[in-house]
């Protein structure tokens, strides 16, 4: 590489929940060490998009973040496109940058425990600017190896719904925490048109990232796919062995189905991937979507959970499948949410 090389300007974007620390971080890193700041985001889901957007030459990457949190960003980040990024971590957290580096962060600096940044401004120029000697391809090699082993989240919940079900999910996607090593899945009766826009609104409310599933989105805990309107959503996995959300059109060959998204779809695929480590949550609405899926993640060991009629608006979707006795616990919608977070943290769980 020549010198020219070398000295070549680097593109930088912050990700930092705190809109102090990401001006600070901008003033710092501009113009120092042949560094421009490419852009700036304010937690690891608006970061996420605009590095597939900007492509940038380095991140730093702010760990703590609501919405999707560092360690999210880098395994989405790192499957997608491969970049070299270098953390800001408190002290006091350092099994936090351990388990960023394992995810395939290249390199880290300690966050000052009090006042500001300028302290570690030379230190973070310097890792930043590694970047010019960095082998790329081995970065992105050591990311798809990582990936293979430790994207997939322990437990999948799959959630039905219809009438009633935008304010039961909203309660729902609140109530779990963050750090639950839990992927879900959403099929909810609603048009074209109207679900990223509620993929949005219950990610305001939501320690989970949740957003308007992409086909070949990566499932991933921490993260609600929403099966956008018009089209069944389904898990699969992709060539790589990677699990995968599937987006497909009405007329996709399958099981004929009344709605779309439909539930049914959304339930046998969980079955058929995941088994028992599938959990399908039924609730509100009318009709009889889901019945036949929660039957097919019975039969495959995994655990069907029922919103009662005690909490849901609409009783028929739930009472459809309850009566066909494959209905593991028929729930108010707040145990029924309980019961989810305890599957999720027990390995035991069916």
């Amino acid at each position: 590489m020549s010198g020219d090389g070398r000295r070549r300007t680097l593109r930088v974007l912050v990700v930092d929940d705190s809109a102090a620390s990401r001006d600070e971080l901008a003033r710092m890193l501009h113009g120092g060490d042949g560094l421009v700041v490419a852009g700036t985001a304010a937690d690891g889901e608006q970061g996420l998009a605009e590095a597939l957007r900007l492509a940038p030459d380095v991140v730093v990457l702010d760990l703590q973040m609501p919405r999707m949190d560092g360690f999210t960003f880098l395994r989405l980040l790192m499957a997608r496109r491969p970049t070299p990024v270098v953390v800001l971590s408190s002290q006091s957290r350092r099994a936090d940058v351990f388990k960023a580096l394992e995810l395939g962060a290249l390199d880290f600096v300690a966050r000052p425990e009090r006042g500001g940044l300028a302290p570690v401004r030379q230190e973070l120029l310097e890792k930043c600017a590694t970047v010019r000697a960095l082998r790329i391809q081995n970065l992105s090699a050591g990311a798809r190896a990582l990936d293979a082993r430790e994207l997939e989240p322990g437990r999948v919940a799959v959630v039905g719904a219809s009438t009633g079900g935008p304010s039961a999910l909203q309660r729902l996607l609140a109530a779990l925490p963050g750090e639950l090593p839990l992927a879900v899945l959403v099929a909810q009766h609603m048009p074209e048109r109207f679900t990223g826009a509620f993929a949005e609104r219950l990610a305001r409310g939501s320690h989970f990232s949740v957003v308007e599933a992409v086909d070949g989105d990566l499932v991933v805990a921490g993260r609600a796919l929403v099966a956008p309107g018009g089209h069944h959503l389904e898990l699969a996995r992709g060539a790589d062995g990677v699990l995968r959300a599937a987006v497909l059109p009405p007329g996709a060959p399958g099981p004929g189905a009344r709605h779309c998204p439909s539930i049914d779809r959304l339930f046998r695929s969980a079955a058929r991937v995941l088994g028992p480590r599938a959990c399908a949550a039924l609730l509100t609405g009318m009709g009889t979507d889901g019945r036949d899926g929660m039957a097919a993640v019975k039969a495959a060991g995994g655990l069907t959970l029922a919103e009662s009629e005690e909490t849901a608006v609409v009783y028929g979707m739930p009472q459809a499948a309850a009566e066909t006795g494959a209905v593991d616990a028929l729930l108010g919608l707040d145990a029924l949410t309980a019961r989810l977070i305890e599957f999720a943290r027990d390995a035991r769980a069916p």
